[in-house]
């Protein structure tokens, strides 16, 4: 099976006057399209570092990152940012969703934005399967935490990106909300075919994932 991600010797290090902080240290790895991959780790051993890289909201200070035919190294802030857009959803900790539009409006305008027919449609569709039938008009602030993190699964995966990134996405949560998310995110993924990589402190979540990588002071064990 191709890859759809690799990273070749991958470096990432902050350069503050004399002193340089090396935050991921020569990290090579693949996931293959349709993958579920659990990045795990300590807090500060460049678990998120690594997710900032696979988006491109990161460059690295050496080595190379391919997506399919295409090398991140070599594309600016707006070739990267058309690149996310097209390739890459990505479901964050906190949920960042627009306070003055509704459940059904968030979603949506991933596709608006891109001058998608029906795009209004479509969100309903997605968030119907994920159980926000008596939500869609409700704003973030009417929204349960974890029915907030539905609307922002959606968000990330209403253009069917072929890889979404997850970062502590049952952070916030308590333990039921947590168990229906990461649920919700292992059928979804499946469901549409998405690669799926995410970083989680917990473990039963990422025994779930086909494959579980584990990060320590940057460098993979």
């Amino acid at each position: 099976m191709s890859e759809l991600l690799k990273f070749s010797d991958v470096q990432l290090a902050y350069q503050n006057g004399p002193i340089r902080t090396e935050v991921i240290k020569g990290i090579s790895f693949s996931i293959k399209p349709n993958e579920r991959v659990a990045i795990v780790g300590k807090s500060g051993s460049g678990k998120t570092s690594l997710l900032m890289l696979m988006a491109g909201l990161e460059k690295p200070s050496a080595g190379k990152i391919d997506f399919h035919s295409i090398n991140l190294n070599e594309l600016n802030e707006d070739q990267l940012t058309d690149f996310r857009k097209q390739h890459i959803g990505i479901v964050f900790q906190s949920f960042y969703l627009i306070p003055s539009y509704t459940a059904l409006e968030n979603v949506s305008l991933a596709l608006e934005i891109n001058f998608e027919k029906n795009a209004k449609e479509h969100a309903e569709s997605l968030l119907l399967e994920l159980g926000l039938q008596d939500r869609l008009h409700h704003f973030p602030s009417q929204l349960s935490g974890g029915e907030q993190q539905r609307v922002a699964i959606a968000r990330a995966m209403i253009n069917k990106p072929p890889l979404i990134l997850a970062d502590e996405p049952t952070g916030n949560l308590d333990e039921e909300n947590s168990l229906l998310i990461s649920n919700l995110l292992l059928q979804v993924s499946l469901q549409y075919q998405q690669s799926l990589c995410l970083v989680t402190h917990d473990l039963d979540l990422a025994k779930k994932c086909d494959r579980i990588i584990q990060i320590e002071n940057g460098k993979l064990l």
